[in-house]
């Protein structure tokens, strides 16, 4: 979807709002769903000159740090860090708004076991917000939180709290356990109001005092090693909860007596025949029949959204989550609702209707997410079953006087059996049981990290330093008047590429005084090194294929071995790896002989004969790639609710391809 799709896509008028369903179902609201999300947009766009921006994927596929995207800044890190490509549209932002899709249903904010305890939390939500990349910074941005929600939107001033940075902890905004981050001032709604002093009540996670707004000042990079980097520049990242404020301009309590929600209930209770939604909690809601509804509610809309934007349920990282997420949604309706098997996936028409206009890409995709689902749903009974077995397996012969199932099999259920821990919970305590949360969550932590550390070692060209070049790097470059690379060569064949001069010699992060990295001179002596050219004929990683190697020798006999080219921006130096970052490409590798100075005149020499199966590898994945449309779509059996094939990744080496695709349901062996 291009940007200006996107932007009209969410600046849908209100006039074209759907039909209120909220409890008040004879009277018009004054603030139905879509006018909330239109006002704000057009509030930043028309009152202070933000560029309306189209809401990211949810699924994060070029961040390996995020299984989801959970915040609406998480689009923007590049331009948090410096490291966008000037070449994007992206990059010219200065101001922004939109309202993003989010999901917290993994890693460091996770609101997945909330959902459905109580009205306010959700797995999948919209995140109102506005950003400033290096323009306004903490006045401005309180200013025009202020005037929008008292003057646009009309909330009572009286009811409103604010929270500060104080020094510690509290009040510091950070999206993972490395990232842009800074501190923050949150903004609280009192919904009795009347007058009281509700100031004691903020974050007591009330329902009646809720945060609304944050507003984050991003000042800081957070380090793999925890420490606190000060970023180039500053910025502004808010985010406000659509849910929470609709809930607020249409005078409910709960963000699941919205319109938002209620069309949804009404759809469950036509499939189910359960009883209506009553909006109870706790005890008072007997046999869990609402917090039923607001699990499935929830979910429905976090599995649409994660499918349509390329997700898939399955038994690692996100798509485990997914997983948990679907199979959470199913046990909930067949057990509390009295539903059918396939009752979840009949529920997707009428998000599509609901969210469609908003984001097209859930109309698109309706078929591939309902049948997605629908696999996954009828699977279930297969896993509940076999999962059960185990467990009871699992339970009469490791558990002992203490009654605590132990984590490891919890995480065994867990990644062997699909079976989800909440499940494992639920029936450990029907037994008089515990499980051993802690021992899976860091069973989970561990892999997270194995995972973490092997992509930072690739980063690092195994050298143990970190050759990353990233906000500071990149600004020092900038500042210096250091140009793009520019990578137009990396097409030819079969010949160097003469006449390049090396701008820039890099160490390694936190190897100088002043912890940037460059240096005038680089030697044998140096050790893992990383060169910055003005023109190169090496290929950046990229697009799932591996970079060039080769050597760069200097006019004067030196040699660098370049092991690897990262995108970011003399002697021998082997080329051992070349990674792109924003407008720089980065040469990594060793110098083999003599010395290399700034300034150099220097050759490129890729290793073509290593290049060449890389290409072939290359061009054999879009080969695949039309083979799986042709037999699956042109020549498939018909079936409407499986007609989208869709690449979600490749790798090709000089060895092999991998080529991900995502597809309805299983290939035959006719097929493949």
């Amino acid at each position: 979807m291009s940007v200006e799709e996107g932007v009209a896509a969410m600046s849908v008028s209100a006039s074209t709002t759907t039909t209120n369903k909220s409890p008040n179902k004879d009277t018009e609201l004054e603030w139905p769903m879509t006018k909330v999300r239109s006002t704000f947009i057009n509030f930043f766009v028309t009152k202070h000159s933000h560029t309306p921006w189209p809401s990211s994927p949810v699924v994060p596929h070029d961040d390996p740090t995020l299984l989801f995207c959970n915040a609406g800044m998480n689009q923007y890190k590049p331009l948090f860090l410096g490291t966008c490509d000037p070449n994007l549209e992206m990059s010219k932002l200065t101001r922004a708004t939109n309202s993003q899709k989010c999901i917290r249903a993994g890693g460091k904010h996770n609101d997945l076991d909330d959902v459905g305890k109580d009205v306010y939390h959700h797995t999948f939500f919209e995140m109102l917000g506005n950003w400033s990349f290096g323009d306004y910074f903490k006045v401005e941005a309180i200013a025009m939180a202020w005037q929008c929600l008292t003057e646009e939107f009309g909330l009572d001033p009286e009811r409103l709290y604010a929270t500060y940075f104080g020094g510690d902890d509290d009040n510091f905004w950070e999206m993972g356990a490395t990232g842009p981050c800074g501190p923050c001032t949150e903004i609280h709604y009192d919904r009795i109001g009347g007058g009281r002093d509700a100031s004691k009540l903020v974050n007591a996670d009330l329902p009646d005092v809720i945060e609304i707004w944050n507003n984050v000042f991003i000042q800081f990079n957070r380090e793999v090693d925890g420490t606190l980097k000060t970023l180039p520049a500053q910025h502004v990242d808010t985010g406000m909860g659509f849910e929470r404020l609709t809930s607020i301009l249409q005078g409910v309590d709960s963000n699941y007596d919205t319109d938002i929600f209620i069309p949804i209930f009404d759809e469950i209770r036509t499939i189910t025949g359960a009883r209506p939604y009553g909006g109870k909690i706790g005890a008072e809601d007997d046999g869990y029949v609402d917090m039923a509804y607001r699990v499935v509610a929830d979910h429905i809309r976090t599995l649409s959204f994660a499918i349509a934007d390329g997700a898939t349920p399955s038994n690692d990282g996100r798509g485990y989550v997914l997983r948990r997420v679907l199979r959470r949604a199913v046990r909930y309706g067949r057990q509390n609702l009295g539903a059918d098997l396939g009752f979840f996936a009949r529920l997707v028409p009428k998000v599509v209707e609901l969210m469609g206009d908003t984001f097209p890409e859930l109309r698109k995709n309706q078929a591939h997410v309902t049948a997605v689902i629908k696999e996954e749903e009828e699977s279930f009974s297969k896993t509940l079953d076999k999962g059960l077995i185990k467990f009871k397996e699992l339970a009469d012969t490791n558990v002992g006087e203490d009654k605590v199932f132990s984590g490891v099999d919890a995480h065994f259920l867990y990644t062997s059996m699909g079976f989800p821990v909440d499940l494992t919970e639920l029936m450990a305590e029907e037994l008089g049981m515990t499980v051993d949360r802690d021992a899976f969550d860091a069973k989970m932590r561990q892999e997270q990290e194995l995972s973490a550390a092997a992509h930072q070692a690739k980063m690092m060209g195994g050298s143990g330093k970190d050759m990353r070049l990233v906000a500071e790097q990149t600004s020092y470059l900038v500042g210096r008047g250091v140009d793009a690379t520019d990578d137009a060569a990396k097409y030819q064949w079969n010949t160097d590429l003469d006449g390049c001069t090396a701008k820039a010699l890099f160490i390694g992060r936190n190897e100088t005084d002043d912890g940037i990295g460059f240096v005038d001179t680089i030697t044998s002596d140096s050790g893992s090194v990383g060169i910055i050219l003005d023109r190169t004929s090496f290929y950046a990683e990229a697009g799932g294929q591996i970079y060039d190697t080769g050597v760069i020798t200097t006019g004067t006999g030196a040699t660098v071995r370049i092991d690897n080219v990262q995108s970011y921006g003399h002697a021998t130096i082997r080329i051992d790896n070349v990674q792109s970052y924003g407008q720089y490409v980065l040469h990594l590798g060793e110098v083999t002989d003599g010395t290399v100075t700034a300034g150099d005149a220097v050759t490129c020499s890729v290793n073509y004969a290593r290049r060449s199966p890389i290409a072939a590898n290359h061009t054999m994945t879009h080969v695949l790639n039309f083979a799986l449309r042709d037999v699956l779509v042109t020549n498939g059996d018909g079936d409407a609710a499986n007609q989208s094939v869709d690449q979600k990744g490749s790798l090709c080496d000089e060895n092999k391809l991998r080529f991900d695709f995502s597809w309805g349901g299983a290939l035959t062996t006719d097929q493949l």
